[in-house]
C-alpha cells in the first residue's frame, strides 16, 4: 500500500501561529526583562525630553504585579491594566527577588490611584525626611547644594504627540520664540549629580516636612515647576509617598529620540540622543 502524501502546511495557519508566538515572546521579554517607554510629558527635563524612548530595566527591583504589562491605547479603546493581568499578586507591597533602589535612579512606577505609568527621580528613601524651601531640597535637615549651570532653552511650540507647550521663565512667549528655564546642578549626599531646571518662584518650591513611610518612596521631576510627583497628593493629581511593590524599573539609557509629533517624522530625530545614558 502507497504511504499516504503529507499534505502541506496552510499558510494562513503557519502565518497566525508565527504571529500568536511572536506575541508571546513578546509578552514574556517585556514582562521579566525590559519595557519600552515614551516619554510624553517634559516633567523630567532636560534629562529626558519629550520624544525620548527608553528600555526600562525590570531586573533591577526584582518583580511585583506592576511589572505585568499595561497597554493603553485610547485611540483604539484598548485599556488593559497590569492590575487587570496581575492583580492576585496586589497587596503586600513586596517583591519576587526584590533589589532595593538607590537614591536618584530615574524610576519608571505605577501612580497608586490612577495605574498609569509615570517616570522621576527618586529624591527620599524609606524613613527620609525631605522638604522644599525656596525651591531648594532640603534632606534629613541638609540642604541639597545646587550649582548654577546656566539656561536650557527651547523652542515655544507643542511638544510631542499631546501636544503640550512648555512652561517658561521668559514667559510669556508666542510660537517660535525662544523658551528659557533656569539650569542648575543638584548634588545628592552620596556626590553624584543632576540638572534640575527652575523658571522662578512657585508654590511647590516651599512644602511642609514630609517623612516618607517604610516601604514607599518619594519622587521629583527634575523640571522642579512642570511636575505632578510627591510633593502632591494623590487626591490632587499627584503622586504622594509610592509604594516599594508599585516599582516598575529603572531608566538606564535613551535608546532613540524624536522631537516631531510622531517618531515617523525622521527630519525631528535627536541623533545626539540615540544610545545616551540617563544620568
Amino acid at each position: 500500500m502507497a504511504a499516504k502524501e503529507k499534505k502541506p502546511p496552510n499558510a494562513f495557519v503557519e502565518t497566525v501561529k508565527t504571529i500568536v508566538y511572536a506575541l508571546l515572546i513578546a509578552g514574556v521579554f517585556r514582562t521579566l526583562f525590559f519595557q519600552p517607554f515614551w516619554i510624553p510629558s517634559g516633567s523630567m527635563k532636560e534629562t529626558l525630553l519629550v520624544g525620548d524612548f527608553l528600555f526600562v530595566n525590570k531586573m533591577a527591583y526584582g518583580y511585583s504585579y506592576a511589572s505585568c504589562p499595561s497597554i493603553y491605547l485610547p485611540r483604539f479603546g484598548v485599556d488593559v491594566d497590569a492590575q487587570d493581568i496581575c492583580g492576585f499578586l496586589d497587596g503586600d507591597n513586596s517583591r519576587l527577588w526584590g533589589g532595593d533602589p538607590e537614591r536618584g535612579d530615574v524610576v519608571v512606577f505605577r501612580h497608586p490611584v490612577s495605574g498609569r505609568d509615570y517616570i522621576k527621580r527618586l529624591m527620599g528613601l524609606p524613613g527620609d525626611q525631605i522638604q522644599l524651601r525656596d525651591g531648594l531640597v532640603v534632606l534629613n535637615g541638609e540642604v541639597l547644594p545646587q550649582e548654577p549651570a546656566g539656561t536650557f532653552e527651547e523652542l515655544m511650540e507643542p511638544q510631542g504627540p499631546e501636544g503640550r507647550r512648555p512652561r517658561c521663565m521668559n514667559g510669556p512667549v508666542g510660537d517660535g520664540g525662544a523658551c528659557l528655564k533656569a539650569r542648575a546642578i543638584e548634588t545628592l549626599p552620596d556626590g553624584s549629580s543632576h540638572l534640575v531646571l527652575d523658571i522662578g518662584p512657585q508654590s511647590s518650591d516651599r512644602t511642609g516636612i514630609y517623612t516618607v513611610p517604610e516601604g514607599h518612596y518619594f519622587f521629583m521631576g527634575d523640571n522642579r515647576d512642570n511636575s505632578a510627583d510627591s510633593r502632591l497628593a494623590q487626591q490632587v493629581q499627584g503622586v504622594g509617598f509610592v509604594p516599594y511593590e508599585n516599582l516598575i524599573g529603572r531608566a538606564d539609557r535613551i535608546m532613540f529620540s524624536s522631537g516631531g509629533r510622531s517618531m515617523l517624522f525622521f527630519w525631528t530625530w535627536r541623533g545626539d540622543r540615540f544610545f545616551r545614558a540617563v544620568e
